[in-house]
């Protein structure tokens, strides 16, 4: 071996390394129990099971999606001042076991409280609003709202609240971490009665 390819072969060496020292390893959701109790509980609940409409349930939803909003957060890609200060501390190895913790959770069944609301949000979600281009929200979260690891969040349960905040923060994009603009895009084709349609509706998904 020369020494050309002797210098490739410890580069390359080293560079594996490098790289498996900072991944994560397999997610841990009993290491994540200390940051749960110290730092998330107070707004989210040790089990995930927020108490207050403005902080999302976090119980049941997938590891991966926290994962990737903690990274966001931390990044600045997604804009919150709280969470900001919260996920800076956090390794990306936190994150996993973050992850892995709430998505054990068992999330709390919640029901929609305006009928109204209810029936033209569930149109939407089931069948979205041909009219505007909308497709149906099920189409990607699923009919029961439990979503797709990896790809789409659970729906089912969250507070209507959060959920409209998320959806008009989207429409006016101070909301900009949505894979190819998917959700900006759909949110700034519906409007205020609609978005609180459905997310009234995805309350009571179970």
């Amino acid at each position: 071996m020369n020494s050309k390819s002797a210098l490739a072969v410890l580069f390359t060496s080293h560079a594996l390394l490098g790289w498996a020292a900072e991944s994560p390893a397999k997610p841990d959701p009993a290491q994540a129990k200390a940051i749960v109790d110290k730092v998330c509980s107070a707004c989210h609940a040790s089990d995930g099971n927020s108490v207050s409409p403005a902080n999302p349930v976090l119980a049941g939803q997938h590891g991966d999606y926290i994962v990737k909003q903690l990274a966001n957060f931390k990044a600045g890609v997604r804009k919150n001042p709280i969470m900001l200060g919260m996920a800076a501390a956090l390794s990306p190895q936190d994150m996993q076991n973050l992850g892995a913790y709430f998505e054990a959770q068992k999330p709390k069944n919640r029901a929609a409280k305006n009928p109204d609301l209810v029936k033209l949000g569930q149109q939407i979600y089931r069948g979205g609003v041909l009219a505007e281009g909308v497709a149906a929200c099920a189409s990607c979260h699923e009919p029961t709202g439990a979503g797709v690891p990896a790809q789409f969040p659970r729906v089912a349960g969250q507070y209507a609240e959060y959920t409209t905040a998320q959806l008009q923060a989207f429409r006016v994009g101070e909301r900009a971490n949505d894979p190819n603009g998917m959700m900006r895009s759909i949110a700034s084709r519906l409007s205020d009665k609609e978005i609180k349609a459905v997310a009234e509706y995805m309350t009571g998904l179970r």
